[in-house]
């Protein structure tokens, strides 16, 4: 064998031992499984989904966010036989039924069950985190070009702090559920105008009728992105038929519950709603909250910054799909956290389309002896990106970023034992009529765990009316923003019908949301005035009866387990 044989040799042996294993010691079935066509990015997804649900979970004892007004109603429709009842008591004096109802009846049989309310407003939300997945990897399938592309859209869609917000949270038991079924009715949207596979309008017709049946804002943005994936895939008058057809099926499948809702409370129920939470469209606002407000400089950011450069991206190269889904949904529904469907899907498809592909053609250039080859690059790229991605989604979602949103923490509980411990002295305590205000966010919370009413939140109010609502929302933070007690005074001087009891946080305690420290002044001046007696208190809470302004009564406190101390 000449030398330069032996050169050939040894190089073909380089090449096949490098085929093998990397440098590094991947090894080939692994680095096949995470390539254009290998699954492997989706077990990636799936593993980042049971991580950051389990890291909340362990995280959280009490979920973040609320859900006392979904599981009061669960426990309405559970106590009332399964039947629909007409109104929701104890939140704001009343509310009309008029939410969409699927899953509240699935957590009214959970409760029949003997499931605990805090265990289902934990842990159904968490599960439901990961199950998105599946559906939103097979509209990564049908939309982008690889398997891995897909995947890694999945993974960023699992680790996106805007969809952990909204699904991941308490009130994930009838969100999450919801963007689970409009993910299942987006694929289908995808199989019958992509591949025209017209069996697929039957099951767009189920998940549609279904999503209506969960929540409004995800029946229009099911509805809005099959306009959008028909516009783009398919264009045809036979498939503009189908699309009307599951349209005006899932609204004729679902009349049983809204026929039964207007006959009750009149068609202006879904109207007055609609005109609340910003509605539809808004004109050049919609567009700074959708595209200028979020690039805040938080860490939480830079998956926007991610997302509109990706846009940018696929504009430049002429596809135009993904970026105008995300245009037309974020304009019209105005919930940034719709912004990551289409959005994960454009990362997915840039970063292994566009950004890790030159990134592995520039790797050469900068390591003259390079133990790993071209796809092993492409593989650790993905790899250094996503594990950044999901380092930020696991503290998003252990509450562990303390500016997340507007200066305060990622995920906050709106409830602690204190506060289960008081509303449960609530619940013996006083009458049944009795009612509240509750300073805090504590207050979603409320009525379900003590049941009694509630005289100022904004949950629910929007069935009633926008202005109704908006006043709401406005009354319950000027109280719970109060300093003082005249400021108190103020606030409940504006309801023709005080409460009886005022619930006041002590310490840390958030305002939808919002983090604020110390009720210690306002405390102080409640005791010294002659319109309220504290009746209770523990480490986390005070609670104080409301007195005829003309009377001074001696304030009594009744004791806990714990150790009781004075206004702080």
């Amino acid at each position: 064998m000449t030398g330069a044989d032996t050169e050939a040799a040894d190089r073909h042996a380089s090449a096949t031992a490098r085929s093998e294993r990397s440098g590094d010691g991947l090894p080939a079935a692994l680095t096949r499984s995470l390539g254009p066509a290998g699954h492997g990015w989706f077990a990636v997804a799936l593993v980042a989904g049971v991580v950051v649900s389990a890291t909340y979970l362990f995280t959280h004892p009490y979920p973040a966010y609320g859900a006392g007004l979904y599981l009061d109603i669960a426990e309405q429709i559970r106590s009332n036989g399964f039947r629909l009842p007409a109104r929701v008591p104890h939140y704001a004096e009343g509310l009309p039924l008029a939410y969409p109802p699927l899953q509240f009846y699935v957590v009214a049989v959970l409760l029949e069950l003997g499931v605990s309310g805090l265990a289902v407003s934990r842990v159904v939300p968490a599960v439901v985190t990961v199950l998105v997945l599946v559906p939103f990897y097979g509209v990564g399938l049908e939309l982008l070009a690889t398997r891995r592309q897909a995947g890694v859209a999945a993974t960023i869609l699992a680790v996106a702090p805007p969809t952990l917000q909204w699904h991941l949270s308490a009130g994930g038991i009838v969100r999450g559920s919801a963007f689970l079924l409009t993910l299942c009715g987006i694929y289908a949207g995808c199989r019958l105008f992509g591949r025209g596979t017209r069996r697929w309008a039957v099951a767009g017709t189920v998940l549609f009728t279904l999503t209506l049946l969960s929540h409004p804002v995800y029946t229009v943005y099911f509805g809005l992105s099959w306009l959008v994936l028909y516009a783009g895939l398919d264009r045809s008058l036979r498939g503009l038929v189908e699309g009307a057809v599951v349209a005006a099926g899932g609204v004729l499948l679902a009349a049983p519950w809204w026929l039964t809702v207007a006959s009750r409370h009149g068609v202006g129920v879904f109207t007055g709603a609609a005109g609340s939470h910003s509605g539809l469209a808004g004109g050049v606002g919609r567009l700074l909250d959708q595209f200028v407000y979020p690039l805040d400089p938080t860490v939480v950011s830079l998956f926007f910054l991610g997302v509109f450069a990706a846009t940018l991206v696929a504009v430049a190269r002429g596809r135009y799909l993904l970026p105008a889904w995300l245009v037309v949904g974020a304009y019209v529904v105005g919930k940034e956290r719709f912004q990551f469907v289409p959005g994960a899907l454009l990362l997915g498809s840039v970063l292994c389309g566009v950004a890790v592909p030159r990134a592995a053609r520039w790797w050469p250039a900068l390591d003259r002896r390079p133990r790993l080859d071209r796809q092993q690059v492409a593989v650790a790229t993905l790899a250094v990106v996503l594990l950044v991605a999901g380092g930020v989604g696991t503290l998003y979602a252990a509450s562990a970023l303390p500016a997340a949103h507007h200066g305060s923490a990622s995920l906050p509980a709106f409830v602690d034992d204190d506060d289960r411990e008081a509303m449960d002295w609530v619940a013996t305590h006083t009458a049944a009529d009795e009612s509240f205000v509750v300073l805090g966010d504590a207050a979603e919370w409320f009525p379900y765990y003590a049941e009694r009413p509630l005289l100022v939140g904004p949950w629910g109010v929007e069935w009633e009316s926008p202005d109704q609502y908006y006043t709401q929302i406005e009354r319950f933070e000027r109280a719970s923003e109060c300093a003082d007690a005249a400021c108190l005074d103020g606030v409940l001087a504006a309801d023709d019908n005080p409460p009886d009891y005022v619930y006041v946080p002590r310490g840390h305690y958030t305002v939808r949301g919002l983090e604020h420290e110390g009720t210690a002044a306002l405390r102080h001046t409640m005791v010294a005035s002659s319109r309220y007696e504290r009746v209770y208190r523990n480490e986390g809470v005070v609670v104080f009866r409301v007195t005829p302004r003309t009377s001074r009564s001696t304030a009594t406190t009744v004791l806990t387990r714990r150790r009781a101390v004075g206004p702080r």
